[in-house]
């Protein structure tokens, strides 16, 4: 049995222009140089064309060479889009999501998809996700973890409801750019956006859906935060000491309840030190740890997959993805 991998986007050609103005648009300036572009957001150089991203076939040679079994496929987070207007993210989300399933249905056995959804229009999300698991048979739905409101909104609860009814996985992941427009001038500094951004937005995603009762309310929504949850587990005893002590914590979350509710949570190991992840470990436990790679990204983590902890791992994805004990058809 090999390594189970749930964090590992795709680029799919359908979905260039999608999005209207916003694009996703792949071209190259005057000069040949390539890049990539989400409404005012630019990256250059960028290429994705004839990367393990777009190129199905390197992918898997890649995932054969590294010892990877099965890969859930996700939207680039640069594309989650959750700050542009509805009408272009219904659109965008549609398109996105029957390429993933014409590409994942072509490789079944190795290939999952995971759906994008339009969060802006909490109830256009809802009607994406059912018709992306009953009619086009994905697995997942993923998410950014910022879209105008917060997690523990309760505009979310049927959404919420509906994943528990569905029996699908959520992922989140925090995104660079809402498509709306460039990150604060202080985080584009040193890619800071992408360096302390993201663990900055799934530290306080885990604070949303513990702290404002999410895993309370749906204690069976099986939710998964990317990178191991930012830095919740460096600060997890200082919310722990504020859930003792604060006057506007829940009840629920004293004696104990905070990490409780946080071992509610899923998480993947796309760290990068194994400090960090030990300490996640440490507090959260094993039990619902998955194994992730960001694949073919500049900090991809694909030669773990053989080592004995990752290995350890895949009964917990085959459990959190809702596969067979022993394969996938």
């Amino acid at each position: 049995m090999g390594a189970i991998d749930i964090h590992a986007h795709v680029v799919l050609e359908a979905t260039f222009d999608a999005a209207g103005s916003y694009g996703p648009e792949h071209a190259a300036d005057p000069e040949g140089v390539p890049f990539f572009r989400i409404g005012d957001f630019i990256m250059k150089p960028m290429s994705y064309r004839g990367s393990l991203f777009m190129d199905v076939e390197r992918r898997l040679r890649a995932m054969d060479r590294d010892g990877i079994e099965v890969q859930l496929l996700s939207p680039n987070p640069l594309t989650l889009l959750h700050g542009i207007p509805a009408v272009d993210a219904i659109r965008f989300c549609r398109i996105h999501n029957d390429a993933m399933a014409e590409l994942v249905g072509q490789h079944r056995g190795r290939l999952l998809g995971a759906a994008a959804l339009p969060m802006q229009d909490v109830d256009a999300a809802t009607v994406e996700l059912e018709r992306c698991i009953r009619q086009l048979g994905l697995t997942a739905a993923y998410i950014g973890t910022d879209f105008g409101y917060e997690l523990d909104d309760a505009r979310l609860d049927d959404f919420y409801r509906t994943l528990v009814e569905l029996d699908v996985p959520l992922f989140l992941h925090p995104a660079t750019t809402d498509g709306s427009g460039l990150p604060p001038k202080r985080m584009r500094r040193f890619e800071l956006s992408l360096l302390l951004g993201y663990a900055c937005d799934e530290t306080l995603a885990v604070a949303a859906l513990v702290m404002g009762g999410v895993t309370e309310r749906h204690p069976a929504a099986d939710i998964c935060v990317s990178h191991g949850g930012g830095v919740i587990a460096l600060l997890a005893e200082k919310f722990v000491f504020a859930v003792d002590t604060r006057p506007w914590v829940p009840e629920q979350l004293r004696d104990g309840g905070f990490l409780r509710h946080l071992r509610r949570l899923w998480f993947d190991t796309h760290m990068d030190a194994q400090p960090a992840l030990d300490l996640l470990v440490e507090t959260v436990g094993i039990e619902r740890l998955v194994f992730g790679t960001n694949y073919g990204g500049w900090d991809s983590c694909g030669g773990r997959a053989r080592d004995k902890f990752t290995l350890s791992l895949s009964p917990n994805a085959r459990r959190l993805l809702r596969l067979p004990s022993k394969e996938i058809s």
